[in-house]
């Protein structure tokens, strides 16, 4: 199944969009996606094909934050067809976004950050749509776990099911303390089929992760804090005020610091401690020659605040 994504975008001040050749990848190949480009001197926000999906760039100081926010409040943000298709787009378009140091999943639909799968367009599906739909949803999280700049969640309310496979597909996870989250798919007689059964054990443990699936019980949000699903549990209503604060921290280091930090601590992970050792100094290696590196020690000589670019 081929469907095309139209992009409109729209922004504040001035903003300039530039078209380019059809993007190809193997994570969306059910998908066709379209690559865009996009320069705003202010806020601009991606509305693609699905409005249940935005992509804001915040600006002024904030410029290199971006923000991915899910807005289909008569489902609880319940993942269907449409809404998988604006999530393919923002997380394809972020990844083409060479000013993109940081990203931000949130919710604008108070107390829920995401219900799961749609079952009531699921129930409509034959199998081979199911197939094809699970298949697609896997295949977007690991694009967004794949991304090279660090990503957060910001939890409020329910996260459940692909929801809460989403949120750990993240690198960092904030909730409020009256979240709920849980992977409740065997009380369907299915089983976690976006992630869940292999992100779930790697940030808890094979024991507690077995516990959850198991039983598809619900977790709140201090639970989650002290099993480690989540980084941080603040009070209710303040996730998303976490999630900027980190953001802005993150958003003043080296941008190709980042994305290097980041690929030796998610491919050194999965190797022995030698294999991981020359991966690192692969990635420090790639650093040394960088303009950002003498900005840096520049800067911190001159007992002044450090001008990255990203180079």
């Amino acid at each position: 199944m081929v469907v095309a994504f139209v992009a409109i975008a729209k922004s504040v001040g001035q903003q300039c969009l530039k078209r380019s050749k059809p993007y190809s990848n193997s994570y969306f190949s059910s998908y066709g996606v379209q690559k865009w480009q996009f320069q705003s001197h202010r806020t601009l926000i991606l509305q693609s094909a699905s409005e249940s999906v935005k992509l804001e760039r915040l600006s002024d100081s904030d410029s290199g934050i971006l923000e991915v926010k899910l807005d289909r409040p008569e489902a609880r943000n319940a993942i269907g067809k449409d809404m998988l298709r604006g999530l393919q787009q923002a997380f394809e378009a972020v990844g083409n976004e060479r000013s993109a140091n940081v990203l931000m999943i949130c919710s604008s639909v108070p107390k829920v950050f995401c219900a799961g799968a749609d079952l009531k367009e699921r129930k409509t599906m034959i199998l081979s749509e199911v197939q094809d739909f699970v298949s697609t949803l896997r295949s977007t999280f690991s694009f967004l776990e794949a991304l090279h700049i660090p990503t957060i969640a910001a939890i409020e309310g329910i996260a459940l099911g692909g929801g809460l496979e989403m949120a750990m597909s993240c690198d960092i996870r904030i909730c409020g303390e009256d979240a709920v989250m849980g992977l409740p798919e065997t009380g369907l007689a299915i089983i976690p089929g976006a992630g869940g059964t292999q992100r779930l054990p790697r940030l808890v443990g094979k024991s507690i992760a077995k516990d959850i699936i198991f039983t598809g019980r619900k977790i709140s949000g201090k639970d989650a804090g002290s099993i480690g699903l989540v980084n941080y549990c603040v009070p209710a209503g303040e996730a998303r005020l976490k999630a900027l604060e980190l953001a802005r921290d993150i958003n003043q280091k080296g941008p190709l610091a980042l994305r290097m930090a980041k690929r030796a601590i998610d491919q050194g992970v999965e190797l022995d401690t030698e294999s991981g050792l020359a991966l690192e100094w692969d990635c420090y290696e790639q650093l040394l020659g960088t303009k950002d590196r003498v900005e840096g020690l520049a800067a911190f000589a001159e007992r002044r605040k450090p001008q990255y670019k990203g180079e």
